[in-house]
């Protein structure tokens, strides 16, 4: 064992021992608290290791594999053919990127399944502003090309081959409507619960449902495809994708409340049953708590924060469909399935730190995560808003004013009426979840 390695050892050893005590002060902001801190949303520890084997630090094992895979690209593949040099050199440097983002950057609010697992996403979300910002720089046929280059078929697709829906609204037969029920409607009602999931909040999760249909209205003369029958906005996307999507959601999120999380390490389950099963939860959250976005007491600027939080959701979900359009990709292409992907698991931590940030009065900065989130939310609307400008020359500018009218109003009545509901209809649901008998005695142990 070298000294590296003796020093390691010894620093995760003292990290053992002190796992179960309370965290130094030295490791804390001066005047933060313990507990519902900045620190805890944007460099969230392990409480409790149960295979310490894969909490270690193996540095200089990633040290070792990083100049392998250096020497293999550099020195031993071929390099007769340039794009593969390119695309080899690409991915060589994302792939040292990702190792620094697993050494480097903080864990963010969640530790399962690995809080590496979290330092990934936030090292590829840092990738993907850094590629905005680039494309940022460029002009259209420069970000043409590189996309063709990428994917040689997009040249061969036009965004005036897209299906539209609006057509013959008043033909409602029952074969119709199902063929509207497509492999789109099914990853739209599993959005709409995973955001339920991430938001647990009936009145924000459908102020923002509401808000969309009217933003597709209002933004229908730029995109095509925002052209719907009536039918199938109110009933197909409304009731049926965004309904049904959200009362999963809020169940699941139910279910997962109700029981207090008591999480026992491998080696105490003898059963290799209980082992298989133990390592299958790890990937489940781990404790999962009500959260309350809106309280009798919350003040305006909770109010506030919450109307923000409608309008960037309103803006992220415009991102989607600019980009496309602008760019001229289908909606089912890797590069689109891949962004949502990627915003979808960004947008967790993110939502987490920006509810900590705003109902936790310990936490004076916004999440790491969150912040980056921010950013690149912005530097998507700017790449299509300067990319897109023969798009945007055809802008009724009565209906964007509408929209943004609308837009306030609406996230207004639903945030303050449920401040209201809270205040005067549920002000005993807090007290009474709290003081639970079920929340204190039950514990469910997992084997």
């Amino acid at each position: 064992m070298n000294i590296s390695d003796f020093v390691l050892e010894e620093k995760y050893s003292r990290k053992m021992k002190e796992r179960n005590c309370e965290s130094s002060p030295k490791s804390r902001k001066h005047g933060e608290p313990k507990s519902s801190s900045f620190n805890t949303i944007n460099e969230k520890e392990v409480d409790d290791i149960s295979l310490e084997l894969f909490y270690k630090p193996h540095t200089i094992t990633l040290l070792a594999i990083s100049i392998g895979v250096v020497i293999y690209t550099a020195f031993v593949r071929s390099t007769a053919n340039v794009e593969n040099n390119i695309w080899a050199g690409m991915l060589c440097c994302v792939f040292f990127f990702v190792i620094v983002s697993v050494l480097a950057f903080p864990n963010g609010p969640f530790t399962r399944p690995h809080p590496s697992v979290w330092r990934i996403v936030f090292g590829l979300s840092v990738l993907y502003l850094l590629g905005m910002l680039f494309l940022l720089f460029q002009n259209y046929e420069t970000v043409r090309s590189i996309l063709l280059w990428l994917d040689p078929n997009l040249a061969n697709f036009h965004i005036d081959m897209d299906k539209e829906y609006a057509i013959n609204c008043s033909d409602i037969t029952i074969e119709r409507v199902w063929s509207h029920v497509d492999v789109f409607a099914v990853g739209h009602y599993l959005g709409w619960m995973f955001k339920a999931v991430l938001i647990r909040h009936m009145g924000i999760l459908w102020a923002v449902s509401v808000m969309w249909e009217i933003t597709e209205v209002a933004f229908a003369h730029l995109l095509p495809n925002f052209k719907e029958c009536w039918w199938d906005a109110l009933i197909l996307d409304v009731l049926v994708c965004n309904g049904f999507g959200i009362w999963c959601g809020l169940k699941i999120c139910k279910i997962l409340e109700m029981r207090e999380y008591k999480w026992v390490g491998i080696r105490d389950i003898h059963s290799t049953t209980g082992k298989i099963k133990r390592a299958m939860l790890q990937f489940t959250p781990e404790s999962f708590t009500s959260v309350r976005w809106l309280d009798p007491k919350c003040s305006y600027m909770r109010i506030v924060a919450l109307c923000q939080l409608v309008i960037f959701w309103q803006t992220s979900e415009l991102n989607t469909f600019f980009l496309k359009h602008i760019f001229e990709m289908p909606a089912s292409h890797p590069f689109v399935t891949g962004r949502l992907i990627l915003i979808g698991v960004i947008v967790a931590p993110s939502v987490r730190q920006y509810y900590s940030y705003i109902t936790d009065t310990s936490c004076t900065r916004v999440g790491t995560q969150c912040w980056v989130y921010g950013c690149i939310m912005v530097a998507e609307a700017l790449l299509c808003i300067k990319h897109g400008q023969q798009l945007f020359e055809q802008t009724q500018a009565m209906n964007i004013v509408v929209w943004l009218l609308i837009q306030l109003i609406v996230t207004v009545l639903f945030i303050v009426g449920c401040v209201v509901c809270n205040k005067y209809f549920r002000k005993g649901e807090y007290a009474s979840r709290d003081n639970s008998p079920t929340k204190h005695q039950k514990k469910s142990k997992i084997h």
